[in-house]
């Protein structure tokens, strides 16, 4: 295993910012951290870093245990949010500068720079002022700089969130195709689902200074473990329930669930997928109270007498209008009891 964290904790004033958190990275995996401000996930990168010390447990880079190894030895390369480029060089040094301070030749330099920015599309570039960059451009340079030493972890603190969603949309695509050809091995923290599941190979959600829920993108979309993840992924069609059998008793009435879900008091979870929009007296009455446009969807907000708001997701040209009353009926597929 590349990177295993052994139960490392972080305290400021006293209270725990990073909480006994386990984790291990393998060679060649990218894994993305997420999680809410104040969850623990920038200090988890810093303390892998060398640049936050433990207060307790320990960090293991293939192997080694990392206590008292300071952050220029441990051979990882950082990429922060914002981005940090040298204003006094031009891109091309800016690139060059992990290379100069492991003695590369100046030949050794020139080609590792000239290699790096044809790979993240900036082939003509060196010679420019990072002033003359736009985001989009300045981010790659970051990039190209912290992976010019070859580095064994790559690390990167919010590295889109300061540019426009198409760009980084664009870019979060390129980059899952770069590391994929280099191999490298990315370690990566984000607020951003989308990005993340995106880039990731794991998901790591983390909650309080702890990790809430690992796994691959699709088992975390698909089963999330608590009300704290499903909602953090942006589910608001969350109740308690009583389920019995492949039945669940909710505020919306009685709803099908998957055979074998766990059984008595739960939390459910209806994705908006899930939620059908049927004539009024053919499901659950409900008065459309909202529609907000999400580019493939649009997502319904329907309110029913006496029980919690629903978000339906339909096509554009199905979608009801605000103030008409309809039906709601529930697919099966997309319900989830939670852990």
């Amino acid at each position: 295993m590349l990177l295993s964290l052994e139960g490392a904790t972080v305290r400021f004033g006293g209270r725990a910012v990073l909480d006994g958190v386990d984790l291990e990275v393998a060679e060649h995996e990218v894994v993305c951290v997420l999680g809410p401000s104040g969850s623990g996930k920038s200090t988890l990168l810093r303390a892998v870093a060398g640049l936050q010390p433990l207060d307790a447990g320990r960090v293991r880079l293939d192997g080694r245990d990392q206590s008292g190894v300071p952050a220029h030895r441990r051979g990882v390369g950082l990429m922060f949010q914002d981005h940090q480029l040298f204003p006094q060089r031009d891109v091309g040094g800016n690139v060059a500068f992990g290379l100069r301070m492991h003695g590369a030749s100046r030949t050794e330099q020139d080609e590792r720079v000239r290699e790096l920015l044809g790979l993240v599309g900036l082939p003509d570039a060196a010679r420019r002022a990072v002033a003359a960059l736009s985001g989009g451009e300045q981010q790659r340079v970051a990039l190209a700089r912290a992976l010019a030493p070859r580095p064994r972890l790559l690390m990167l603190d919010e590295p889109l969130g300061q540019l426009d969603r198409s760009l980084r949309e664009r870019l979060v695509v390129e980059l899952r195709e770069l590391f994929g050809r280099l191999g490298t091995t990315v370690l990566a923290v984000t607020h951003d689902q989308g990005e993340a599941f995106a880039l990731a190979d794991r998901v790591v959600v983390m909650r309080d200074g702890r990790i809430a829920q690992t796994g691959t993108p699709l088992q975390v979309w698909q089963r999330p473990a608590d009300e704290f993840v499903a909602r953090f992924l942006g589910f608001d069609n969350v109740v308690e329930a009583t389920v019995s059998g492949q039945a669940a008793a909710t505020p919306w009435g009685k709803l099908p669930v998957p055979e074998g879900a766990a059984q008595g008091t739960r939390t459910v979870l209806v994705r908006p997928a899930g939620v059908r929009l049927v004539p009024a007296d053919a499901g659950l009455r409900c008065t459309v109270t909202a529609r907000t446009f999400k580019g493939t969807h649009v997502a319904v907000h329907l309110q029913p007498e006496g029980a919690p708001r629903l978000e339906a997701a339909c096509a554009l040209r199905a979608a009801p209008e605000v103030g008409d009353t309809v039906g709601a009926g529930f697919d099966e597929t997309e319900i989830v009891v939670l852990g």
